[in-house]
């Protein structure tokens, strides 16, 4: 299986900036004869944004019938959320918030890169997690970096509870980290090379690649389930949107990190700084993956974290929120 890497943008913007990337004029039409509506969220980084930009760029909505409008959020948990009460049909989340869908608040869709960005880190002078008992550390709740941060704890023979939580928005972890206000967080690049501007010793005590042998850390496509109930037709149309997206993504990386920058309104250079920290899947490679098992083995052992870390109460068969069979079907 070939996995080409890339990665992620500027992971820290906020909620208010919501784009029309409309497709209203001389495009196709739903089976029906109309447009399909959508409202789509997105992280702003390379992960949550990518296939966005190229959807934009090259007319994938107005090529399916579709009027998409994006809003731009500060993490996943937020976009479940809104899902839930209507106000966005598709989202995007990070592995940190994959218990979402697997407790039933949202199915997912679509799966989109393995993320490579996440680490545990601490001010100069800490050198060993151990370190971290009683320090202050900073986490984004329910994201990936809360998730590499209980891990790193459960590798040392540790909890939260031997440390100091302090739960944090992105940007103020940008700030805290910064500052110093915090010994230490559970967090992501590109936000930080952001940091080590200001903290060039910063130490780095764990990163996903230290736990690939037991458990991924793919990002997904999410929507909501009164979407996935009542609406199969803008279901169908959004994912031949994203498999082609994601085919375009891994035959024109340099093209998707420029629209990426310009979508996000970033540096190109920013975000191709950042180009090792996520393994990128065409929409072949995300098939196999769904058709060989593999994504119900990830999917197994993740539900097995988020219960052990107490986010979930029980595992389930992964076929329950991973729609893995519709995302074939929509290549056929």
């Amino acid at each position: 299986m070939r996995l080409t890497r890339k990665t992620f943008g500027a992971a820290f913007a906020g909620l208010a900036l919501v784009l029309s990337v409309g497709a209203c004029s001389g495009g196709a039409s739903g089976a029906d004869g109309g447009t399909i509506e959508v409202n789509f969220g997105y992280i702003p980084d390379f992960n949550g944004t990518s296939l966005l930009a190229i959807a934009q760029d090259q007319g994938l909505w107005e090529k399916h019938g579709i009027d998409a409008t994006t809003s731009s959020f500060t993490n996943g948990p937020l976009q479940v959320q809104a899902l839930g009460t209507g106000d966005l049909d598709f989202g995007y989340i990070g592995p940190g918030a994959f218990w979402l869908p697997a407790s039933g608040q949202a199915k997912i869709v679509a799966l989109n890169t393995l993320g490579r960005a996440d680490r545990v880190v601490a001010q100069p002078g800490i050198e060993s997690v151990e370190d971290l008992a009683g320090k202050t550390v900073a986490v984004p709740e329910g994201t990936s970096g809360d998730m590499i941060l209980t891990l790193t704890l459960q590798q040392a023979g540790m909890t939260k509870d031997d440390v100091e939580l302090v739960p944090m928005e992105p940007p103020a972890i940008v700030s805290a980290l910064s500052s110093g206000q915090v010994d230490a967080a559970g967090f992501w690049y590109p936000a930080l090379a952001t940091v080590k501007e200001q903290v060039p010793d910063l130490v780095e005590l764990a990163q996903n690649t230290d736990f690939e042998e037991t458990i991924a850390f793919p990002t997904a496509f999410v929507a909501g389930n009164d979407v996935v109930a009542d609406d199969a037709e803008k279901v169908d149309a959004v994912l031949k949107v994203l498999r082609e997206a994601m085919d375009y993504r891994a035959d024109h990386l340099d093209e998707t990190i420029a629209l990426t920058a310009d979508f996000n309104g970033l540096e190109a250079a920013d975000v191709e700084a950042d180009a090792a920290n996520v393994d990128v899947l065409d929409a072949q490679e995300a098939d196999a993956l769904t058709q060989d098992g593999t994504t119900d083995t990830w999917l197994t052992g993740m539900q097995e974290y988020f219960v052990d870390a107490g986010q979930l109460p029980e595992a389930v068969d992964p076929a329950e929120f991973y729609l893995g069979d519709q995302f074939v079907q929509a290549g056929e």
